[in-house]
């Protein structure tokens, strides 16, 4: 019953978030903002979904609560890739960057990337989690040197369209990719609801899950698949946002005190897209646009995160 009131109050509040940033400071012509704010109104409502869903099913299956699947590089990744893009179209890149391809070919690389790493890692089945979470680490970082020095080659004004590219906006969607995107990620989290119950046992440890019955391997590997569609549709289509999922997901278990992943993903994915549109809200009418949900996000996000480290090194 309680976790029936909490999913009750976070759907009020987002009904209410929506209302208010769908129909305030509109102006008079309606029907040009409206259909407007409600594509990235629904953009903002999958991406939620995506990122509350992957951020509380990682953790997961990480065994620890202060990661998020950044942590594996798809963010660096990402980068890399919009920078490369920049680096060999030029003057040309504005034709390329938003084009149904830039989006499908960044998707493609990403999975081919999570794809190589889990086979390389899960080959050997000992720690392999902990393994993977390095390698990911180092790839991460890896990228991120490789970016640094594609910008050094490229012109200066060049670089203000890979900086572009480093924070998530929902002020650029393409509309052509919305609904695909949408379809994706529906798909994927239908089909990753199906493994709730032994995420649930899961979380008692690999041990215990064993000892249980659960496949504990294959549920990880189906798992890392299904959260690595999310990402990189996700990444993809708005860019990165690095610190929501520790944000939101922390939130979710000081507000969820339930191990049942229906509550907590169902609350995770409220909650953050309560933040999300809030937070857009916020930056479209009280920064007047002069920053990004994604800088907002992460500021907040690294102070929390900051506090978690710090309250776990006292506990």
């Amino acid at each position: 019953m309680f976790k029936n009131k909490i999913i009750s109050i976070l759907l009020v509040a987002l009904l209410f978030c929506i209302a208010i940033y769908m129909f305030t400071f509109t102006g008079s012509k309606l029907d040009y903002v409206l259909p407007r704010r409600g594509y990235k109104v629904l953009a903002m409502v999958l991406i939620s979904f995506a990122i509350g869903y992957s951020s509380i099913v990682f953790q997961t299956i990480a065994a620890n609560r202060i990661l998020t699947p950044s942590i594996m590089g798809f963010d660096s990744f990402y980068l890399l890739l919009q920078s490369l893009l920049v680096f060999v179209y030029g003057d040309k890149t504005f034709q390329v960057l938003n084009t149904q391809t830039n989006f499908f070919v960044s998707v493609g690389l990403m999975l081919l990337f999570a794809l190589a790493m889990y086979y390389l890692v899960f080959r050997k089945q000992s720690k392999s989690m902990y393994l993977l979470l390095l390698v990911g680490l180092l790839m991460g970082t890896l990228f991120r040197s490789f970016s640094s020095f594609i910008v050094l080659l490229i012109d200066p004004n060049e670089f203000l369209i890979i900086q572009n590219a480093m924070f998530a906006s929902f002020d650029k969607i393409n509309l052509n990719l919305l609904g695909v995107s949408g379809v994706i990620l529906i798909i994927v989290m239908l089909w990753g609801s199906r493994y709730f119950r032994s995420l649930d046992v899961m979380s008692l440890g690999r041990e215990n899950a064993i000892s249980l019955g659960v496949d504990y391997h294959g549920v990880i590997r189906t798992n890392l698949m299904l959260i690595s569609v999310m990402v990189a549709v996700s990444t993809a289509l708005v860019g990165p946002i690095t610190f929501l999922g520790v944000l939101v997901a922390n939130l979710t278990y000081e507000i969820v005190k339930s191990s049942k992943h229906i509550n907590m993903v169902v609350t995770c994915c409220l909650l953050t897209a309560v933040t999300v549109i809030g937070g857009q809200y916020l930056v479209e009418h009280l920064f007047n646009m002069s920053t990004t949900i994604s800088i907002v996000i992460n500021f907040v996000g690294g102070i929390y995160f900051i506090y978690i480290l710090l309250k776990s090194n006292r506990s």
